[in-house]
């Protein structure tokens, strides 16, 4: 997945958004090889678009494998940044021109299903012979679910690590991470191999919630939102704890740079200059990572530390199809063939990211033998869902203001907890 989840945003929702009669969807228990016989078009071409310059490779490999299988069918793959990607598809939306298949993520699902601009393939998926959702993990499935029905197919998921300067571990002869560390350790070990003479720091501790502190949270046994997503977690002790954890590794321990450091240099870059020695990151900049010489030499990832319990962030995007495009049935075949097997181990063999798809994983690990990737998907085991509600733009906006804030020594972290749990709930209210 790209590195530029890191950055979500918050889009306002299309006024001018027409709902009509979905092409082609009319007959749920049609197969796609009937629909395929009846299709009296000449060759058609789709478009797909993505965000990740990165993965282009392993998504045209996927579009060329499904042309081969369908001569009829062309795949054009788009790729706009992700900064473009949601105000082009804003724009799209609005204009009733919407690609035929796209990538979504979690952060603006909600808002494209409410508007009738996402197929609902719920039917189709009770008809396919190819597709059998019990192949991807139930969180993912569900990522991707409204109203009890399915708009899109599970792409990939990512999780966070723990990664580690070898170099620096190595000189001052200290044991690389592993299984064993917990948070106490994580910290002893930080504070080693700080060094602010060279401006050197032993850990990163940014404003950051899938790569930060909510893996803090729920390691401390904490939540963010209940599981029902009626309740905030932000005023539970283990909760406040864990959010107290990670700001005292900058304001305490001072083994992190500040937040106000961080707006001047990322977290990246540190790593990629050789200014840290650990880091949390999320398996979507490997790319990234293999691509910078001085991480290929000297870094590696291990898998995250421990507290009450083990637990890592993972989320994961889906492929989805435009309820207005022109060619639905065609762009139904191509989602249908991308929850296939084949395309996923296609996405693997090209490193794109780690596929959706239980059990071909292991393509994705291989691409990259000069870090130890296995650990990403070993981490799923006790990964815990990207929290994400109808509202989450709106109480994710105000955890990133307060949370901000406490980081800065502005106010305290009971203050800031109890005033996001405040705003959360009186959000997740509203979605009853």
């Amino acid at each position: 997945m790209s590195k530029s989840l890191k950055k979500f945003l918050a889009i306002a929702t299309c006024t001018t958004l027409i709902v009509s009669a979905l092409i082609g969807c009319g007959s749920s228990g049609t197969t796609s090889s009937t629909n395929a016989k009846n299709t009296k078009k000449g060759p058609v071409t789709i478009t797909y678009a993505i965000w990740d310059k990165n993965q282009e490779p392993g998504m045209k490999a996927i579009a060329d494998a499904f042309h081969v299988k369908n001569p009829s069918i062309t795949v054009k793959v788009e790729v706009t940044p992700w900064d473009q990607y949601w105000t082009k598809l804003e724009a799209a939306a609005t204009g009733g021109a919407l690609p035929d298949v796209f990538w979504m993520h979690i952060n603006n699902f909600l808002k494209y299903q409410s508007n009738g601009m996402i197929m609902d393939i719920t039917d189709k998926l009770k008809s396919s012979k190819d597709v059998d959702l019990n192949n991807f993990p139930k969180g993912l499935v569900e990522l991707y679910k409204a109203d009890g029905k399915n708009y899109g197919i599970p792409k990939d998921y990512d999780t966070i690590g723990l990664w580690y300067n070898k170099t620096m571990f190595d000189n001052a002869k200290i044991p690389y991470p592993d299984a064993t560390w917990d948070w106490n350790k994580l910290v002893e070990v930080s504070k080693k191999l700080t060094d602010k003479s060279k401006g050197v720091y032993g850990f990163l501790a940014p404003y950051s919630d899938q790569e930060g502190f909510w893996n803090a949270i729920y390691q401390n046994k904490g939540y963010v939102t209940s599981p029902d997503k009626t309740k905030s977690g932000y005023d539970q002790a283990a909760t406040k704890e864990a959010v107290q954890w990670w700001v005292d590794l900058s304001n305490k321990h001072k083994v992190s740079p500040t937040v106000q450091q961080f707006a001047d240099t990322s977290t990246a870059q540190y790593l990629e200059s050789g200014k840290v020695a650990m880091a949390y990151f999320g398996s979507w900049m490997v790319s990234e990572f293999k691509g910078n010489d001085y991480v290929k030499a000297n870094c590696d990832v291990a898998v995250m530390p421990h507290q009450k319990g083990k637990a890592t962030i993972y989320n994961g995007l889906g492929n989805v199809v435009g309820a207005k495009s022109k060619n639905a049935e065609e762009s139904w075949k191509f989602l249908e063939f991308m929850g296939t097997k084949e395309a996923n181990e296609l996405q693997a063999s090209n490193g794109s990211a780690i596929p959706a798809y239980k059990g071909t994983e292991k393509g994705w690990a291989e691409f990259s033998p000069e870090f130890n990737l296995k650990v990403y998907p070993e981490m799923l085991d006790y990964g815990v869902i990207y929290m994400n509600s109808k509202t989450a733009p709106k109480w994710q906006e105000s955890q990133k203001t307060l949370i901000t804030k406490i980081l800065a020594n502005q106010i305290t972290v009971e203050e800031g907890c109890t005033t996001i749990a405040k705003e959360m709930n009186e959000f997740l209210a509203t979605e009853k």
